[in-house]
C-alpha cells in the first residue's frame, strides 16, 4: 500500500455482495469482525482478514457448580430442621457425680433451634442449688423455631410455665419445666407440653425432723404427768 493511499473497513456483507464463493464465506459459528485492509487487497485475503474463531464456553461447568450448590443447600436445611433425638446424645463422663443425685440439663443461649442448642450443650453437671431443667422456646407465627434457650433451675424460677403471646408479628413463647437427668431435650409447643413435669411432690415447707417430733412429744407428756 502506497503512502497516503486510503484504507477501507470491509466486512463479509461486502464481501457477499461482490461474488465471493460459497466456500470462501464465514462459517455460521464465528464472529465476523470489520477489518482495514488495504483497497487493492484480494477478495479471498479480505474475507479471511475478516474472519476470527468464536470462542463458545461449554455450559456443563456452570450447571454442575449449580447442581452442586442446590445439594449443599438442601442438605444444610435438612440437617439444621431435623429434631434431636436420643441417639444423639454423648455422654462424656456418665458415671462421676460432683456430689449426690447431681444430674445434667441441656443448656444453651439463645440458640437457632433445638437441634443446635442439645448438640453443642456443654456436658456439665448443674450446680448444686438447682433442682430442675428449664426451657425457653420462641416461635413465629407459623410455629416455627425463632430462639431456644436452657438451663438448670431453681424451683421458684419454674412456677410460671405454658404459653404467652409476644408483641412481636405474633411471635409466642412456651416454657417448661422438669426433673430428671437431661430430661428437657424437647421443647414445649403449645399449652399441652408446656408444663411442669417433676418426680417427686412439689412443698415448698420443710417436713419436720424427728427431733422436732420428739420434742413436741416431751412436751404433751410432760403436761399429763
Amino acid at each position: 500500500m502506497k503512502k497516503g493511499e486510503p484504507r477501507t473497513c470491509r466486512t463479509s456483507t461486502d464481501t457477499e455482495q461482490e461474488g465471493v464463493r460459497e466456500d470462501q464465506r464465514p462459517l455460521p459459528s464465528q464472529d465476523v469482525a470489520p477489518e482495514c485492509f488495504p483497497a487493492d487487497a484480494s477478495l479471498t485475503s479480505r474475507a479471511a482478514a475478516c474472519v476470527r474463531p468464536h470462542i463458545v464456553m461449554e455450559p456443563w461447568p456452570q450447571v454442575a457448580w449449580v447442581l452442586l450448590l442446590t445439594l449443599i443447600t438442601d442438605w444444610s436445611k435438612s440437617a439444621q430442621s431435623r429434631d434431636f433425638t436420643v441417639k444423639d446424645i454423648v455422654f462424656l463422663h456418665p458415671s462421676t457425680t460432683p456430689f449426690p443425685g447431681g444430674f445434667k440439663c441441656f443448656s444453651c443461649e439463645n440458640a437457632a433451634d433445638n437441634y443446635n442448642c442439645n448438640r453443642w450443650a456443654p456436658d456439665v453437671y448443674c450446680p448444686r442449688e438447682s433442682r430442675y431443667c428449664h426451657t425457653w422456646h420462641q416461635m413465629d407465627e407459623r410455629g416455627a423455631t425463632v430462639s431456644v434457650t436452657k438451663r438448670c433451675a431453681a424451683l421458684q424460677d419454674c412456677l410460671s410455665t405454658g404459653c404467652s403471646p409476644l408483641p412481636h408479628r405474633g411471635h409466642q413463647v412456651c416454657t417448661s419445666c422438669c426433673e430428671g437427668n437431661i430430661c428437657n431435650m424437647p421443647v414445649p409447643t403449645n399449652e399441652t407440653d408446656a408444663v411442669f413435669i417433676t418426680v417427686s411432690p412439689l412443698s415448698g415447707a420443710k417436713r419436720p425432723s424427728l427431733s422436732a417430733f420428739a420434742g413436741v412429744l416431751a412436751v404433751l407428756v410432760s403436761g399429763h404427768v
